[in-house]
């Protein structure tokens, strides 16, 4: 792997300890990958920023890093609301563990963002390189903006924030981004909820594993397509997708599905993965809200009254930018929090059936909070939590 004088320089040490360490973890991947250089890198996004996921290990390592980021960087969303989480019902000693693991990513230089769509806050553009690490967010980048970046593991991801660069391979070369697999989709109605493209992302990640695939008979807008990666990344290993017709590479260069395996999904195999089952919460943001989503939620919960706990999850940048729907949000009695979702807090373990829209939730919930996991389309999740018994 070809390093030039400077990253030799730090590789060497003669940068301090920290720096030497970080770059060594990226020498070892690129090694690991094949990469044959470095490039530099606009921004990064570190997960392993909840306390649920790194505990003590985790923070200690972080707590022995003496080093500065030298690029944009933000965290992925955190066990609770750094400002709410005793609405949470977050108990005080994880709330010291979890402030503590903030402070040293701060001490970083890494900007308390705590979100999963870092693209809603920093303009990310077509074919910048990034070390993003949320499967969700890569999947986002990647595919909707056209970026290019590798699913980065935390403490890649934080390396690469710190030294600037990261290793060239994967999907930061373009030879790599041309699809492996058509995905044809049979009778997709021609207009569904956000939810629809969450199961179908459900489904499909299944069949397309870690492949590139390229999907035909769909034409989702932005929040549908982030559903839709999301899902994929979480039941299957997709980090970038194409839709014939709408997403940027797929427009550019016109990809044909000869010599790809054809995979035929119907949409009534989607409609099939919603059910009918009891719920005790409601939980709406996985990947995080984005304003539209939000205008949705506060017209779909104007003059009614929220029985069952729902809770919305939305990058404190997004909920700032739009305070009057969230206290109309609010007003129904449901409770919008920034910094962390129902994937990655602990809040979300003492129920036993949560309702979602997000097949990405769908998917995670079981095994993370230990809780049975209904989609629903956003109308219904409302419904659900304004519904008397």
């Amino acid at each position: 792997m070809y390093l030039t004088k400077d990253e030799e320089a730090i590789l060497l040490g003669e940068q301090g300890e920290t720096r030497q360490q970080l770059m060594e973890i990226l020498v070892a991947v690129g090694t690991v990958f094949g990469a044959e250089k470095m490039v530099p890198i606009c921004s990064a996004q570190i997960s392993g920023a909840s306390y649920k996921t790194i505990g003590s290990w985790g923070l200690s390592w972080l707590s022995n890093l003496d080093a500065t980021a030298t690029v944009p960087a933000v965290l992925n969303p955190i066990g609770m609301d750094r400002i709410r989480y005793r609405e949470l019902l977050i108990s005080d000693d994880f709330a010291e563990k979890q402030l503590a693991v903030v402070s040293a990513y701060e001490r970083l230089g890494i900007q308390l963002a705590c979100t999963c769509t870092p693209y809603y806050i920093r303009e990310t553009r077509y074919g910048e390189h990034l070390a993003w690490s949320e499967s969700s967010a890569v999947s986002y980048a990647n595919s909707v903006i056209g970026a290019r970046t590798n699913r980065e593991g935390g403490p890649s991801a934080l390396a690469a924030a710190i030294i600037g660069k990261t290793p060239a391979y994967g999907l930061h070369c373009e030879e790599n981004r041309i699809p492996e697999l058509t995905i044809s989709i049979e009778n997709a109605p021609e207009s569904v909820d956000q939810a629809w493209y969450g199961a179908l992302g459900f489904l499909a990640g299944k069949e397309a594993g870690a492949k590139i695939p390229l999907f035909t008979g769909i034409i989702p807008a932005d929040d549908e397509l982030k559903g839709l990666g999301a899902a994929m990344a979480a039941t299957g290993a997709v980090a970038l997708y194409h839709v014939a017709g709408v997403t940027p590479e797929a427009r550019r260069h016109a990809y044909s599905t000869k010599g790809t395996d054809i995979i035929t999904i119907d949409a009534k195999d989607v409609f099939a993965v919603f059910t009918d089952a009891d719920i005790d919460a409601v939980a709406i943001g996985c990947p995080h809200c984005s304003v539209r989503e939000l205008q949705n939620l506060a017209s779909l919960l104007k003059g009614k009254e929220v029985i069952k706990p729902f809770y919305i999850f939305a990058a404190r940048a997004v909920i700032e930018s739009v305070q009057p729907l969230v206290r109309q949000i609010e007003e129904s009695g449901a409770l919008v929090f920034a910094d962390t979702c129902m994937v990655v807090s602990p809040a979300m373990e003492r129920f036993d059936r949560i309702m979602v829209n997000s097949g990405k939730a769908l998917s995670y919930i079981p095994n993370m909070c230990g809780a049975a996991a209904r989609i629903g389309t956003l109308p219904e999740c409302v419904q659900e939590a304004t519904k008397r018994e």
